[in-house]
């Protein structure tokens, strides 16, 4: 078996020079189906990471042949590429030697889902594709549409047919893909307060995030915490003491808790407790009249 020299693992990452990025990995040599059966198997059954290496570089080249039939997304190739490259060592992981297919069989599916997954998070903000099934119409609709204007009913009836999906799900999602992205703002240099109401920003308006409001808010929940511990200071220490562990404390005591403690009845206790939040209430009623 001819080993694969070692090249290094920067190899994985299309840098800033996709180029050579691409002129490096063409040039790794292939390998044939025997030599392929044997890494595998040593992977498979030993957990040989040098033998990992050695199929993920000699595939490289195929995630850049397939990330080219990817490049009407305006989405770069490098990033493509990357994605790709990620699908294929996880066909790797998971290839099993004694299925009987060749290893670039196996991981079309893999390095294909990453770069779908990646298309779909970033071709747009808004996510247009969330089912297994949009995402396959999405892909298929993408590659069967011939012509850059809206389809017509044949056209949509025939896409529909190919598919196995209805002529409605269709219409939708040509709607989506044919759909730009919307800026949340209006543009900065928009002088026509009229158009300024198109941007989606105006109708989100939240009232709560008002500096006024939220300085009221503020101000008052200052003044009734201060109000409260002057109140509280008017009470005797008993009352203080029931009322700060039946309601102020994390860990809650009971009445009979309370009673046991006082060596009074609960009974007692709750009536002093009572008694005690009628002259908080009074207290602080006072103070903000």
């Amino acid at each position: 078996m001819t080993t694969m020299s070692m090249t290094p693992y920067n190899a994985l990452i299309p840098g800033g020079n996709l180029d050579s990025y691409i002129h490096t990995v063409n040039a790794l040599p292939m390998i044939s189906a025997e030599d392929e059966k044997i890494l595998a198997e040593r992977l498979y059954n030993e957990g040989d990471l040098e033998a990992a290496r050695q199929l993920v570089m000699a595939h490289l080249r195929f995630v850049v042949y397939i990330s080219k039939s990817y490049m009407g997304y305006g989405l770069s190739q490098a990033d493509l590429i990357q994605e790709g490259n990620l699908g294929l060592m996880k066909a790797v992981k998971r290839f099993n030697p004694d299925v009987g297919v060749r290893l670039v069989t196996f991981a079309v599916h893999w390095i294909k889902a990453e770069m779908h997954e990646f298309i779909l998070k970033n071709w747009r903000i808004v996510k247009i594709a969330t089912t297994k099934a949009q995402r396959k119409l999405f892909f298929n609709l993408r590659s069967s549409k011939k012509t850059l204007g809206w389809l017509n009913p044949e056209e949509t009836s025939a896409i529909a047919k190919e598919l196995g999906v209805t002529e409605k799900n269709v219409t939708e999602m040509e709607s989506r893909l044919s759909s730009p992205d919307m800026a949340f703002d209006a543009p900065a240099n928009e002088d026509d307060t009229h158009t300024q109401y198109y941007a989606p920003t105006h109708y989100l308006e939240n009232s709560s995030g008002d500096p006024a409001i939220q300085l009221e808010k503020n101000n008052w929940h200052t003044t009734y915490q201060e109000q409260l511990e002057e109140a509280l200071s008017e009470l005797d220490d008993r009352s203080q003491d029931i009322l700060k562990k039946r309601w102020l404390d994390g860990k809650k005591a009971t009445l009979h808790e309370l009673a046991d403690t006082y060596q009074v009845s609960a009974e007692r206790i709750r009536q002093l407790e009572q008694q005690a939040i009628l002259k908080l209430r009074s207290s602080i009623t006072l103070n903000n009249d």
